[in-house]
């Protein structure tokens, strides 16, 4: 019998004893386990009520991904395998993309996709290598810049990062934000308060560039040994709301970030292309925003992002603004099977 929002958030917030923001970990006392570092995606507290993710632990690496994990993935049989941030994992979807793609060509998927994640997080997980390898082939899609340690702050690839000048940890949006604020010297001059912010932005700019031309130089470098590891064929996916090109800016951390993925433009996507066997672009927005609706009533209803991280309270959502809706899921498998190169690395059997 399925529990329901209430039982799990119970025996959830029972089974959980304390959980602290360690870096890019979580440190969770488990009743039943010891004390042990591990990442932990979160998103199954928070949207219980709409979906079920059977959050599953990878064998032999210590990671939790979306499940239920295919039994050719773990016993050497065919499968293939789909490597991203929350889009691939498929928040407030019950049948993301990697799902309806493996419908479609009759082959199981193992759905890596991880809240937050950027190509520099799956760099560092050598234990996900062995997975990817036996795939028949990886749909690698493009991860926000944002999620790649840089002059500013270091990340192991997740979005929740740690500054390098004072070792505070806060979202990287909030670090962005920070940045451009500016000096609090020009701050505190007694001129009038839009006055100060302008000058302060203004004296930072040249700083907040340098520090995004470094994070993309690499995020790329990132992307590219991403890419070499993998010995399989490999579909890049740009799967956004937006067109690789946009219209950057420095007054604000959203003006900069754009949607995602944030902060990657075509220029980063250029070094890339020629080292995988397809290029597929999907930009869609179609039933997006995406109201709520609690899968145990039928109802309209509210998730609240603070289950999933402390630092993300704010009022609950009603509707997913942010994540792809399930119609968005369903133009990418459009997008793949219309793609010829796409179709001839998904047809062919080794």
């Amino acid at each position: 019998m399925e529990l329901s929002f209430t039982d799990f958030m119970e025996q959830y917030v029972l089974g959980v004893s304390a959980i602290s923001l360690k870096g890019t970990y979580l440190t969770m006392n488990l009743d039943k386990q010891a004390k042990q570092d591990i990442h932990l995606s979160g998103y199954q507290a928070r949207d219980y009520d709409v979906v079920d993710y059977h959050m599953t632990e990878l064998p032999g690496t210590g990671l939790q991904f979306r499940g239920p994990v295919p039994e050719a993935a773990l016993s050497g049989g065919d499968f293939f395998a789909c490597i991203g941030a929350a889009q691939t994992f498929g928040c407030f979807c019950e049948e993301p993309y990697p799902d309806l793609i493996g419908r479609e060509i009759g082959l199981p998927a193992l759905n890596l996709g991880y809240g937050g994640a950027g190509p520099e997080f799956f760099l560092k997980q050598d234990s996900l290598l062995p997975y990817l390898n036996r795939a028949r082939f990886v749909i690698l899609q493009v991860m926000s810049a944002r999620s790649q340690s840089n002059q500013l702050y270091d990340c192991d690839g997740l979005e929740y990062v740690r500054l390098r000048q004072d070792g505070r940890h806060m979202g990287a949006a909030a670090a962005f934000t920070e940045l451009l604020c500016g000096p609090m010297t020009i701050h505190n001059l007694p001129l009038p308060f839009r006055v100060r912010r302008k000058l302060a932005n203004l004296k930072v700019r040249p700083r907040a560039r340098a520090i995004v031309s470094d994070l993309r130089e690499a995020w790329i470098r990132s992307s590219l040994e991403l890419i070499e590891r993998i010995e399989v064929p490999v579909i890049l996916l740009w799967y956004s709301k937006r067109a690789p090109a946009y219209h950057e800016g420095y007054a604000t951390h959203s003006q900069l970030f754009g949607e995602f993925p944030h902060m990657v433009t075509p220029q980063m996507l250029a070094p890339l292309k020629p080292n995988v066997a397809a290029y597929v672009e999907v930009v869609t927005s179609v039933g997006s925003p995406q109201p709520l609706f609690s899968r145990f009533t039928g109802k309209p209803t509210t998730v609240n992002p603070a289950n999933d991280r402390s630092d993300l309270a704010v009022k609950p959502w009603s509707e997913n603004l942010y994540y792809p809706s399930p119609e968005m899921h369903h133009d990418v498998v459009s997008s793949l099977l219309n793609t010829p190169e796409a179709i001839a690395v998904m047809r062919n059997k080794p």
